[in-house]
């Protein structure tokens, strides 16, 4: 059968295929005003001076243990992320389960206590949930899916469709580094440098980010499936602007470098956990940027580009030579099942 009438892997990958997926599905269930691109969709709320924010999302990673994480943890802390991309505070997530017959009820309970810790530690309580058991061989071991519900003040607006010309874009760490660890759990490699999994939560990160720096933040997007560089297209489409990226200021660890050049990959498509994307005013950049290096979770970031008007390109790399060259978004599936 010809691959244009299915579904294929291709449509979970989180670049191109899957934009074409969400796209053929809005064509029957439009959400509200284009939200549905959106990391969480903002809603009114019945009290006065905030807004509801809402999000929903599904985890089938492989291996579902990983070095600094596992489905649960990562299950958690995405819907969070989500919602604080947005510029929320999360107040409430809920938690269903699709468990394989057959699925040792020690790992079960693994993954449920690192839930529950993920939670507590957020301070975001999973407040309702569901389970089914599918036979075995219908679902590899274990697929979850959370929603969360949070607040964001009326006076915040940040999105997408957000970010202006003369913008700086900033990312939080290390680039990559989710994708290779779960790449090398998969295949059994050990990868120098101690990787570990990025997956953490950022609402305290970015609430605080943007009680000091009230207006200054544009456009929040965490990379997850498809990367940098298609977060990137993502965002530089939404806002109708060119991004301008910088290959010297891009943080990345050199044994994500190694592995990605051994396997023949590219960190600007892995998928991150635990980074975020800011793009914010160019006079506060600097400021934010210091902000930023004072939390555990910003320790590593750096300006990496810059939004321009768009003229031919969306999004494009300045490479260490000086030349340029077309980032394009995901196509194809180099890692599947990554979150």
């Amino acid at each position: 059968m010809n691959n244009d009438n299915i579904i294929t892997l291709d449509h979970g990958g989180g670049g191109q295929a899957s934009r074409e997926l969400v796209e053929l599905l809005l064509k029957h269930v439009p959400g509200q005003g284009g939200q549905c691109l959106q990391d969480a969709a903002v809603l009114a709320a019945p009290g006065p001076g905030q807004r509801l924010v809402f999000s929903t999302d599904s985890y089938i990673v492989d291996p579902i243990f990983f070095p600094g994480g596992d489905i649960g943890a990562l299950a958690a802390h995405g819907t969070i992320n989500d919602l604080a991309m947005r510029g929320a505070r999360p107040i409430a997530l809920s938690l269903a389960m699709i468990l394989e017959e057959g699925l040792p009820l020690a790992d079960l309970e693994r993954i449920a206590k690192s839930i529950g810790e993920a939670s507590a530690r957020a301070a975001v309580p999973i407040v309702t949930g569901d389970t089914k058991v599918a036979p075995r061989g219908k679902v590899d071991k274990i697929f979850i899916n959370t929603a969360g519900i949070g607040l964001i003040d009326a006076s915040v607006d940040i999105g997408a469709d957000k970010a202006q010309a003369g913008d700086v874009v900033l990312i939080s760490g290390t680039i990559g580094d989710h994708g290779v660890t779960i790449m090398g759990g998969r295949a059994g490699i050990a990868l120098r440098g101690d990787l570990r999994s990025d997956t953490t939560a950022l609402h305290y990160f970015v609430a605080r980010l943007i009680a000091a720096f009230p207006g200054a933040i544009h456009t929040l997007r965490d990379p997850t499936r498809g990367g940098v560089a298609t977060a990137l297209h993502e965002l530089a489409e939404a806002s109708d602007l060119a991004i301008e990226v910088e290959e010297e200021s891009l943080p990345i660890r050199p044994s994500v470098r190694s592995a990605c050049a051994l396997l023949g990959l590219d960190p600007l498509w892995l998928a991150n956990e635990g980074k975020c994307l800011i793009i914010c005013q160019s006079d506060k950049a600097a400021a934010i940027l210091t902000e930023m290096r004072l939390m555990p979770e910003g320790r590593d970031a750096a300006l990496i580009g810059r939004a321009k008007p768009y003229q031919s390109s969306r999004v494009t790399l300045r490479t260490l030579l000086g030349g340029g060259r077309i980032l394009s978004p995901l196509r194809g599936q180099p890692l599947p099942r990554i979150c």
